[in-house]
């Protein structure tokens, strides 16, 4: 079965990526399509629409989106992208996202490309829509059944969780290095705790940037990319798995900002202009104010973000607002209130304006353990995120879930 991705976009021709886009899809069994449609067609559009955009290709990606709506035109999801340049084009990007998830039932992801796009950017965006398709009953499962194991191979950290019969018996975590030893090292201390050795699993889930590496090694039923596994995990945590939710993951090295409804995925951005919107930002906040990390969270609940503002993009010119905010007498509660409240607000500008926000707003990942950050990200959507149990845990708790779907 080839997955039909109905793509509706502005000057992927001209800018050379549209090689990348259809090489993206095909890596992973889908093929990219364009629907069809008359000078006509275009004309009713932009009127029922009510905006006529200048560029025609801007035209004619209202009247694609029209017709999927309507039917006219069969397709399994949609990729909506324009260049990171244009202004006008990102208003007609978001606006027909939302158009597509009011009229039809498609999952739907957008980008902003740059000229320099390659494929392998792609490659998790397009690997979700497919598995969205392919694989939404076991995405709506609620339950995980069996002895499971899920492996999350992170950028920053590798995790590991043992789940029996809907519970989770034994976890650990460390941070990555070399993929299969970090795996190796977090799955033998996580069977220990749960009193099972590796012979008496009957399925396991990777998942994360090793997850291919993991899932050869580790003969994994299931190897699966982390939008889908991560949004599993988050709903399953937080008791969610029925109505609508927004999850948000703020990682290491990117943001992953997810819709869901009955658990099952249906709108997604991901990525970042600069690691000033990362975890990787507060890293290096708290190396720079001599602190752990896990001390940043309550030492920003005291201060005050008002006072020591800073909102960079860059992480460079961001340690440069803390270093500068430092030398002017800022106290170190306040500075840390700032870098907490600039990567809430950058994260809010980049990915969350990229997607309808539904409720509740579910927090995961391992910078969901500081609270300054939690604090921060409610202060910007006006409520306060659920941080579920185990949040860290969200792409190997998805992992376990989702491999009992094997058994």
């Amino acid at each position: 079965m080839t997955i039909r991705v109905a793509q509706l976009s502005c000057g992927t021709e001209y800018s050379g990526v549209q090689f990348e886009i259809e090489s993206a899809a095909r890596s992973v069994g889908a093929k990219i399509v364009y629907p069809d449609v008359s000078y006509d067609q275009v004309q009713e559009a932009l009127q029922r629409f009510g905006f006529r955009p200048r560029s025609q290709q801007l035209q004619l990606m209202i009247a694609r989106a029209v017709s999927l709506a309507d039917g006219k035109y069969d397709a399994d999801a949609v990729f909506i992208t324009t260049c990171f340049r244009c202004a006008e084009a990102a208003l007609v990007r978001n606006e027909l996202r939302r158009f597509i998830q009011e009229n039809t039932k498609l999952p739907v992801v957008t980008y902003s490309f740059t000229e320099r796009l390659k494929a392998s950017q792609l490659l998790t965006r397009m690997e979700a829509l497919v598995t969205i398709v392919t694989r939404k009953e076991l995405l709506a499962r609620e339950r995980q059944s069996g002895l499971t194991a899920g492996l999350d191979s992170g950028s920053s950290t590798t995790k590991a969780v043992i789940m029996e019969n809907n519970k989770i018996i034994g976890k650990d975590w460390t941070t990555s290095g070399d993929v299969v030893q970090s795996a190796t090292q977090v799955l033998e201390s996580a069977m220990k705790q749960a009193g099972v050795e590796l012979k008496d699993i009957e399925a396991m889930g990777t998942t994360g940037y090793g997850r291919f590496n993991l899932g050869k090694h580790f003969n994994a039923k299931l190897v699966q990319e982390e939008l889908t596994v991560n949004s599993k995990g988050a709903v399953w945590l937080a008791n969610r798995q029925r109505g609508e939710a927004t999850i948000l993951d703020i990682g290491g090295m990117d943001n992953k900002a997810i819709t869901v409804r009955d658990g099952v995925p249906d709108n997604f951005t991901m990525g970042g202009i600069c690691a000033g919107a990362s975890g990787r930002f507060l890293e290096m906040t708290s190396k720079r104010l001599k602190i752990p990390i896990e001390n940043l969270g309550a030492l920003a609940d005291k201060g005050n973000w008002k006072n020591a503002k800073m909102n960079s993009y860059c992480s460079i010119f961001g340690i440069q607002d803390l270093v500068t905010n430092l030398g002017a007498g800022k106290s170190f509660e306040d500075v840390a209130a700032a870098a907490c409240h600039s990567v809430a607000e950058q994260v809010y500008e980049q990915q969350l304006q990229e997607i309808d926000v539904r409720h509740p707003i579910i927090e995961v990942g391992g910078t969901s353990l500081i609270s300054g950050l939690v604090t921060a990200v409610g202060e910007v959507l006006g409520e306060r995120p659920i941080v579920p149990p185990d949040s860290q845990y969200i792409g190997a708790v998805g992992g376990a879930l989702l491999s009992s779907g094997f058994l």
